[in-house]
């Protein structure tokens, strides 16, 4: 019988099929590149694209692509076969060292944000030979950067590697102070929790909303939701199970690290967790999770949802994005051993993550910010829009120590008492978890919990790691001037811990106490896209972000242009979708149900008036009534979809989609709601909260 060692990776040409296939030069040449990012000869890139596609075709592929990540937010491929015409008529397979590291597919179509005129078409993808290829559907799928003919990044993939590269060489700088020079290289490392929603195929093309969206535009409140608390960790129903059971398969042999799977808080709810990857790696695998839970979804009959706020009124889903920066040698920096307030290597690179959240609030809050994301956050379910970090209560006493002058004595384990002599006995954590928290310390990394379940982490690492690699730039500049390295160190230490305590906020992040709070001490708080995204060009965060060498100042005009425009286009497909289904589905099934009981009425006032309830006299009028309000919000968001046109620019107009299609569509969903309460089931014309919810078996 086969095993999951067996088959894991089986679809990848990782480091065991290299060494495998490849002469023994050409391997430590690719590792050489894979590891210290040394350059690629073209002879070493003839000798693996050979082998490449030897094993592909082993595997069945017929088929190469440059897999990559525009700015989309989705990946993309263009599919090329290995065949080749032969003078006698058929075909031989080749693969070049030159298409594996260079492709040209056609950029005119992808968002750029004005980095490009439409006209011009050329753009580059480029083999990033730090993330393994795989088979994808009978097709090499090979990952790469994506550039324009003019140099600049139109994906999220070489940000990403660059600000990788900035947070190594900044954090090598500061290892070296404390001896510690044989560290070749530095990255951080995630663990993305995936949350998502999975409901039948069969009630998901009843559903406009869902189709043409992602998330259910109207849907009154079923009687049950996520009241009772019982779908959370619950028994997996049988057909989940399946689905999670087929699904760790294919990510497996993607060489996935697919690791935990539960139910989520909400009904039909479910999350997903891996094991730590390199960040660009771990980026790729979300990106190919994702996909793959659609695809297995399918199989199952069912529709996996990855919009943050699918149904109004439970829990959204987000992306937890397990954030650590470790050498290569597997020393975690962010680890604080037993004894964190004698470990001085520990508190400074804690320090640098502690200032780089301060300091580039914003930053963090931007890179999570979509239309589909302003719905959950900050709505008692997920983290506040307002940044703050979560320590603790050691690390918290620490950094108080610190800052006061105070000797600290250090926390002493508590061991569990459960009461039952049979149980196992165990030190209790020296904190507890804080969930409300964005940012918030988990014994060895920090859990970003903003994201939504949609994003590609990518665009948020790209700022951790960014904000980060500029605190340590700046710890690096003073410590490598210093006569008194020691007391250079502590002073560094005590002032970042005195200038940014404000940050830190171990409460309770639901309790709108902290909302004045956070505005006393400073902290932003940017509720909404529009809010926040303009942002992404203030000064300091340019200087910071073009000084890394991170994104030049023409990519990052191009990832405001290009955000706000994803939010607006996202919203006016909302509303435009509200006004169909409004006119087309919900107004005719209400006026169909108010007339049948006008008819009835009718009929029962010839017979006998006094047979006529007074409840049937009031639902006659009640349903004109709701219809009157349902045209009057329809024509309403009509008119606030029209005024779209009329804005300047695209900050203008996210602007005015916020303050004026957004409520007008919030109204209509109202009246649409109600109705639905009042209107006999066999008349609503889609699936009910209730149905989707609880329709998987």
């Amino acid at each position: 019988m086969e095993t999951i060692k067996d088959y894991f990776g089986s679809l990848v040409f990782d480091d065991r099929v290299m060494k495998a296939m490849l002469p023994e030069k050409v391997y430590q040449s690719m590792k050489k590149t894979i590891d210290e990012g040394s350059e690629l000869d073209i002879n070493v890139a003839n000798a693996v694209a050979t082998a490449m596609k030897d094993w592909a075709v082993s595997k069945g592929a017929t088929h190469y692509t440059h897999w990559f990540q525009p700015l989309t937010g989705v990946t993309a491929e263009k599919h090329d076969s290995f065949i080749s015409p032969s003078p006698d008529g058929g075909v031989i397979l080749e693969f070049s060292g030159k298409e594996l590291i260079k492709g040209e597919p056609d950029a005119s179509s992808f968002p750029s944000g004005g980095l490009r005129a439409t006209f011009e078409a050329r753009g580059y993808t480029a083999w990033d030979p730090t993330s393994y290829a795989f088979i994808k559907n009978k097709t090499l799928c090979i990952p790469t950067a994506f550039c324009s003919y003019g140099g600049h990044a139109l994906d999220k993939k070489t940000p990403l590697l660059r600000s990788m590269e900035a947070l190594n060489k900044q954090a090598l700088r500061v290892l070296k102070l404390f001896g510690n020079t044989s560290v070749k290289r530095v990255t951080s490392s995630v663990g993305p929790e995936q949350e998502y929603f999975l409901i039948t195929a069969e009630m998901y093309d009843k559903r406009p909303d869902l189709k043409y969206t992602g998330r259910t535009l109207f849907g009154a409140k079923p009687p049950k939701g996520q009241e009772m608390d019982d779908h959370y960790f619950g028994v997996i129903k049988p057909k989940v199970a399946e689905f999670m059971d087929d699904l760790n398969v294919e990510l497996w042999k993607l060489g996935i690290l697919a690791k935990t799977e539960h139910n989520e808080v909400a009904p039909a709810q479910h999350e997903l967790a891996p094991i730590y990857s390199t960040t660009n790696i771990a980026t790729d695998h979300n990106q190919l999770t994702m996909e793959i839970m659609q695809k297995v979804a399918a199989r199952h009959g069912l529709v996996c949802l990855l919009h943050e706020k699918p149904f109004a009124g439970v829990n959204g889903s987000g992306k937890h994005n397990n954030w650590s920066i470790a050498t290569d040698a597997g020393q975690n920096l962010l680890s604080p051993g037993d004894t964190p307030h004698e470990n001085a290597q520990f508190l400074l690179f804690l320090c640098a993550v502690i200032k780089a959240v301060d300091d580039y609030q914003d930053l963090l809050r931007l890179s999570v910010a979509t239309a589909g994301n302003d719905h959950r956050l900050g709505a008692n379910e997920a983290p506040p829009a307002i940044v703050s970090v979560f320590l603790g209560d050691e690390l918290n006493a620490v950094l108080e120590a610190i800052e006061t002058g105070a000797h600290y004595a250090g926390t002493k384990k508590m061991q569990m008492k459960l009461g039952v002599d049979v149980l196992p006995k165990f030190n209790r954590d020296t904190t507890d978890r804080n969930r409300t928290s964005p940012f918030a310390f988990t014994g060895n990394k920090f859990e970003f919990r903003m994201l939504g379940s949609s994003n590609s982490i990518a665009c948020a690492n790209i700022m951790i790691n960014s904000a980060v690699a500029e605190s340590l730039r700046l710890f690096a500049d003073k410590l490598e001037k210093a006569s008194d390295f020691n007391a250079v160190l502590h002073d560094l230490i005590y002032k970042t811990v005195k200038d940014h305590k404000r940050i830190i906020f171990n409460g309770n992040g639901y309790n709108d106490e902290w909302i004045d709070e956070a505005v006393k001490r400073g902290l932003s708080n940017y509720k909404t896209t529009p809010d926040c995204m303009p942002h992404l060009l203030d000064k300091k965060n340019v200087d910071m972000l073009t000084g890394l060498g991170v994104f030049s100042e023409a990519e990052l005009k191009s990832r405001c242009e290009i955000m706000l425009e994803n939010y607006c286009k996202s919203v006016s497909i909302e509303a435009s979708t509200m006004v169909q289904m409004v006119k087309t589905q919900i107004i005719p099934a209400v006026q169909a149900y108010s007339m049948d009981i006008a008819k009835a009425v009718k009929t029962k006032m010839a017979i006998d008036e006094a047979a006529v309830s007074e409840y049937e006299k009031q639902l006659v009028k009640t349903t004109a009534i709701y219809i009157d309000r349902m045209d009057e919000g329809v024509s309403a968001l009509e008119a606030a979809i029209r005024g779209i046109g009329l804005c300047g620019d695209i900050i203008e107009e996210s602007a005015y989609i916020r303050d004026n299609v957004l409520p007008s569509m919030s109204e209509l969903r109202v009246a649409c709601d109600e109705a639905e309460l009042i209107t006999a089931k066999n008349y609503w014309p889609f699936p009910t909260y209730g149905e989707l919810l609880f329709g998987v078996r």
